[in-house]
């Protein structure tokens, strides 16, 4: 792009304060089923935590800038879009408590953000100035594309990964910190440096609010270089303050739970001015003119989930206490239902309340033989198919030196991971309680089910 339709980054004019809720009242439920009404019908969705939810609202949004972009390309390109990029990008700099905008660039998803630092990572071992036994540290419950990530771009290049073991079922932090402590340790042997350590806010599967304040401390007194944060479930589902956590980098999903088309996240690089490095991985007619102008233009493409956050704050908005209350009530309720089904099939939570958000682990009965992924995977199937509900199954396998958490008739080793977003009822939950218990009436085990 050319210097003159590239928009003035810290142009405060830009910035346009989003509609305060109308004053005939907060948003109705009749009005909620409204804004969710292209749901398919007759679906429990438990599982908001995978692909998000996008309210009709927003959807109509996304549709006037790409019909924008779609009358006058040109003009929408050079006059147009920067700005309203720049107007999302101040936005959520003001929602994560960030000091400066241009710390702040707008990509796709929390994989390019881990591609974007990764790569980084990997390109500082190629031109030496990392060494042979430098590592990078994680719990083992990362997501698997970030690990294929350290697998494309670190391994290759010399360097080497530390996964630390995650407890599950967990119990406290200082199990979660313990861990961390030990997986730190092995990552210095040999004289080696911890040049970066990622960190999940939320783990995606098993689901647990990882202590990530404490666990930057620790990497600060322990000489660890940088830490980055896959905070991919956390925008809308907990309270961002990056200068509170204090990582240098931060990544998080508009899509899962704050109510963006997808696809488009946010990455926060602290001091990014003093970053020389970092690019986005495709690049583009804006490579080296820092990463927020590289992101805002990586060719021709549908930018319109990067434009509608204005449209999202209009939303969240029209709700007791905005996202703020949005967010206190779908943690109330997901403990609420996830202890229901807890007690209905006398099994136990994954996790204390306060280390979950808007999603929750839930054991399943022994008597089911969760005994692989497999196994997990062909009972997902079987909900969906059978009685039309969406909800994640994890397997848990027995661990050396560890006791699983126990019913009356076994080890426990899988469990549910349900989510709860506004558009969700008491009826989902009961619905999938009332599948297992039927399952369990019938004496069948999960590789009974049909395998589809």
């Amino acid at each position: 792009m050319d210097e003159d339709h590239r928009n003035d980054e810290g142009s405060p004019e830009n910035h346009r304060t989003p509609k305060k809720r109308r004053l005939s009242g907060f948003i109705s439920e009749s009005e909620i089923r409204e804004e969710f009404s292209h749901h398919q019908a007759g679906v429990a969705r438990i599982n908001n935590g995978s692909f998000g939810s996008c309210p009709r609202s927003v959807l109509a949004a996304q549709n006037k800038w790409q019909l924008r972009f779609l009358q006058q390309p040109d003009d929408f390109f050079y006059n147009t879009l920067q700005k309203a990029i720049l107007e999302s990008r101040t936005l959520i700099k003001d929602l994560i408590h960030a000091d400066d905008v241009n710390d702040v660039s707008l990509v796709d998803n929390a994989t390019t953000a881990a591609a974007i630092i990764l790569q980084r990572i990997g390109r500082r071992f190629v031109q030496g100035k990392f060494q042979k036994n430098d590592t990078v540290i994680m719990f083992d419950s990362a997501f698997p594309a970030v690990k294929k990530s350290i697998q494309a771009y670190v391994i290759p290049a010399g360097g080497s990964l530390v996964e630390v073991r995650l407890p599950f079922p967990v119990h406290s932090n200082e199990e979660i910190i313990t861990e961390f402590k030990k997986g730190l340790e092995r990552g210095k042997a040999n004289g080696g440096r911890v040049r970066l350590a990622i960190l999940d806010h939320i783990t995606s599967m098993p689901s647990i609010v990882l202590p990530v304040r404490e666990l930057i401390k620790i990497c600060r007194e322990q000489g660890v270089d940088q830490v980055f944060v896959d905070g991919a479930h956390a925008i809308g589902s907990l309270h961002i303050d990056v200068n509170e956590i204090g990582a240098d980098f931060y990544v998080s999903n508009l899509y899962k739970w704050f109510f963006s088309p997808p696809s488009v996240a946010f990455l926060h690089c602290k001091n990014s001015s003093a970053i020389f490095d970092l690019h986005h991985p495709v690049v583009s007619h804006e490579y080296g003119n820092g990463l927020p102008i590289e992101s805002a233009w990586v060719g021709a493409r549908d930018y319109s989930p990067q434009l509608v956050v204005p449209s999202i704050l209009n939303f969240v908005n029209r709700f007791e206490g905005g996202i703020e209350g949005i967010m206190k009530r779908n943690h109330e309720e997901v403990v609420k239902m996830g202890s229901m089904l807890a007690e209905s099939w006398a099994t136990n939570l994954g996790s204390p309340p306060e280390m979950c958000a808007s999603m929750i682990m839930v054991g399943l009965p022994s008597r089911l033989g969760v005994t692989s992924d497999e196994d997990a995977l062909r009972l997902r199937s079987y909900l969906r198919d059978y009685h039309g509900i969406e909800v994640p199954i994890y397997y848990q396998a027995l661990r050396n030196g560890e006791s699983n958490s126990k019913d009356k008739d076994g080890y426990i080793t899988g469990y549910v991971r349900i989510s709860h977003q506004v558009y969700n009822s008491a009826e989902d939950y009961h619905k999938l309680k009332s599948a297992i218990n039927h399952l369990l009436d019938d004496g069948k085990i999960c590789k009974m089910l049909p395998k589809e």
